[in-house]
């Protein structure tokens, strides 16, 4: 291949320092890196990478060639060493003897496991013949835009003629076929009868390239991919205005808040079968798209490229509604509608094309929602999930704006994607874009392999496709509850008066559960417009929410023991109309939602046992406490409303700050001096207060965030209406 560095696009981040003493896998893993951190070069967990070794055999210590390959789930951006699967070159193109014709394809993953070399237990992805069998040390397979573009163009062979020529390359097409050992026969005599031959195309698929070294292999691949981009940009510029067919609405001036407004209902109802988490997009290609005249019918189509629509489903949900003169019970109906017809067409393509073997159908949801003037929805198990299906939908609109732009006329009569999997007409164009057959992209979906691959991921946790808000979440209980919660699966938004203890807990949380999972937000929990800002953020966040938690309270004091009637009345205001505002303000989401919600509150031992100088505070618990029983009736049956009942809780809590903690050591008599630091003065009443249990223990945040999410999940799916005492077994306490 004709290389350059003149890249308009992409950028050569080949750094020799840091391959410089690199052996041949961890070359490999750093030339994977590299490109899978673009999406342009190819999309989350798409495309594969190899090479043919040279390494001792651990048994006999003889030379063998062994191929390392990318392994089945893995993602290119971020494999280790430890992702690629490891097998004998030889037995694994010696399986050709084994290979009875692509109706029995699916047999041959069977043998892959028995050309493993040194014991390597990496599970080999149906795409591994393909690398075996090319005769380059050196192969990348990917997915970028520019490249499906031209393999899913009605004129897709003349184009490739076309940019061969301008470009100086020697590309080859194959038409489409499903991944596995036939597409891999098809391959190596593609390259064996087209002798100089630089990189191949797989319609309807993505692109094969090589090199004969680590280097020229990713110089190779990022010069052809750019060079795509170059050439397929030019024909998209041209188009202009008239992309899509051009554009016939404008997105809404209130587009988020449509989208905030839309989005737990939207949630509540792909949800039927698994609750999902969603994620909203308004890039300005999503809106470009959603907005155009063509929008709906291509996205009917359906998109080209399996890495796609394994995510995405065979096609979108494209909501039928005028953005200018449509309002919010219009959208919504438009949605209902069509979900009803989505759901029925989703069973009839199972029921057409399900074989007897075939895995049970799965969800007949959408996970992409298209919404003209507004944006998309996507959706997933998890937010991370929902994200990176949003970004496939993106590249699927990258592809049909490529492929649209290149057509000049009619398509051909026979389509270069048809061969031996499909004829031309099981194939459905539109304006020069190609989609792949329904019977195909079955075979992919429900492809035994697939399912397998499903089946490896590791079971979800207890909090798995929840969310949860968390107010008071950057200190003490709260913040215990936005770990726990996390560390079960579940997705937090920390909200906390004090928005830097917010963040900073958010970013506990990301630390070690994923970027994708904490938001942060600032309330005021005495003001409702606070509220329902914060609340907002986890809805465009994550879609919705499942689990209200509130830990926030103020204990007020005064030197001389008697609090202020402006203390009292803001004691009140926090503890007890706070409360009451939350569940307010997060009810017409569960509404929406139509899911079982929870909500936690917390009350205190306070609630039950009367002390001198404290009456603002326990007063306030005992309401919040009845509270919970009132919330109870009125959220029935959508949300369950429980409260936790602490003790003192001395260690993390802002109720408790130094000269607090002082007055309280001389209130009881305990010895300290002024020169202890904080910790130390909170340990020693924290040890006071435990004495007065039957447990003889402090009562730490994380007893309490363990009660909570107890009442929050489905172990205590049968209980509301009650509090929860974490205690240590307060005498005083018990309920008479």
């Amino acid at each position: 291949m004709r290389t350059t560095t003149d890249l308009r696009y992409l950028r050569d981040l080949w750094d020799d320092r840091a391959a410089r003493g690199l052996d041949e896998p961890d070359l490999l893993r750093y030339r994977s890196n590299l490109l899978g951190r673009d999406l342009r070069i190819t999309n989350f967990g798409g495309g594969n990478t190899s090479s043919k070794i040279v390494q001792p055999d651990p048994v006999d210590g003889r030379e063998q060639t062994v191929l390392w390959v990318k392994g089945s789930g893995g993602d290119l951006g971020s494999i280790e060493r430890r992702g690629f699967a490891a097998l004998y070159l030889e037995k694994l193109r010696g399986l050709e003897s084994r290979y009875r014709g692509a109706e029995h394809e699916d047999e041959m993953a069977g043998y892959y496991p028995l050309c493993a070399f040194g014991a390597n237990p990496v599970a080999a992805s149906i795409d591994t013949p393909l690398h075996g069998f090319l005769p380059f040390a050196h192969v990348d397979h990917l997915h970028p835009d520019w490249g499906i573009a031209l393999a899913a163009a009605a004129n897709g062979i003349e184009r490739m003629e076309e940019f061969n020529r301008r470009l100086g390359h020697h590309l080859v097409w194959i038409p489409w076929q499903r991944p596995g050992f036939e597409l891999a026969m098809m391959l190596r005599a593609a390259v064996e009868s087209h002798p100089g031959s630089d990189g191949v195309v797989l319609g309807g698929h993505g692109l094969f390239t090589w090199g004969e070294s680590q280097r020229q292999s990713y110089l190779n691949t990022i010069t052809l991919i750019d060079q795509l981009g170059q050439f397929v940009g030019e024909h998209i510029e041209k188009a202009g205005a008239d992309l899509f067919g051009g554009q016939i609405h404008r997105t809404r001036a209130d587009a988020r808040a449509t989208a905030a407004d839309l989005f737990p209902f939207l949630r509540g109802r792909v949800s039927g079968q698994k609750r999902m988490i969603g994620n909203f997009s308004d890039a300005p290609e999503v809106l470009r798209f959603v907005n155009s005249r063509d929008a709906e019918r291509l996205a009917r189509l359906g998109t080209s490229c399996p890495d796609h629509f394994v995510r995405t489903k065979i096609r979108p949900l494209f909501a039928p509604w005028n953005p200018e003169t449509g309002d919010s019970k219009q959208l919504r109906a438009a949605i209902e509608h069509s979900l009803r017809s989505y759901r029925q067409e989703y069973e009839q393509y199972y029921r057409t094309h399900a074989k007897p073997d075939s895995p049970a159908m799965r969800d007949p949801n959408p996970t992409v929602v298209l919404v003209p003037g507004v944006g998309m929805f996507s959706f997933g198990k998890s937010k991370a999930e929902a994200r990176i299906t949003g970004e496939f939908y993106v590249n699927a609109i990258h592809v049909m704006e490529g492929a649209t732009a290149l057509g000049d006329g009619p398509p051909p009569q026979t389509l270069p994607q048809s061969g031996r999997a499909a004829p031309t007409e099981a194939f459905e164009t539109y304006r020069n874009y190609v989609a792949l057959p329904l019977a195909e992209a079955f075979n992919i979906e429900y492809w035994q392999l697939e399912d397998a691959k499903l089946r490896r991921q590791p079971p979800e946790k207890e909090f798995s496709r929840k969310v949860f808000v968390i107010i008071g979440g950057g200190h003490g209980i709260g913040r215990e509850t936005a770990i726990l919660a996390a560390r079960q699966g579940g997705h937090v938004a920390v909200c906390d008066l004090d928005a830097d203890s917010a963040r900073t807990a958010a970013s506990e949380v990301a630390a070690f559960a994923g970027p994708d999972t904490a938001v942060c937000a600032a309330v005021d929990i005495r003001d409702r417009t606070s509220i329902r800002s914060a609340v907002r953020e986890a809805v465009m966040a994550f879609g919705g929410a499942d689990i209200l938690v509130n830990t926030a309270a103020l204990f007020p004091s005064a030197p001389d023991g008697r609090v202020s009637d402006e203390q009292w009345r803001l004691t009140l205001d926090v503890n007890v109309t706070g409360n009451y505002l939350l569940a307010d303000e997060v009810r017409p989401i569960f509404l929406d939602q139509a899911l079982p919600a929870s909500i936690v509150l917390t009350s205190s031992a306070n609630a039950v046992v009367p002390k001198a100088g404290s009456e603002a505070y326990d007063v306030s618990k005992a309401a919040v406490s009845h509270l919970v029983r009132e919330l109870a009736i009125a959220l029935a049956p959508c949300a369950r409303v429980n409260g936790v009942s602490p003790a003192t809780v001395v260690k993390g809590s802002t109720m408790f700050p130094r000269q607090r903690v002082l007055a309280s050591l001389a209130k009881y008599g305990i010895p300290h001096s002024p020169d202890e630091t904080t910790e130390q003065l909170r340990d020693k009443l924290a040890r006071f207060y435990a004495e007065r249990t039957l447990t003889r223990e402090a009562i730490d945040p994380v007893d309490c965030a363990e009660a909570i999410l107890f009442l929050a999940g489905d172990r205590a799916r049968r209980t509301t209406g009650h509090i929860f005492p974490v205690d240590g077994g307060l005498v005083e306490a018990f309920l008479r």
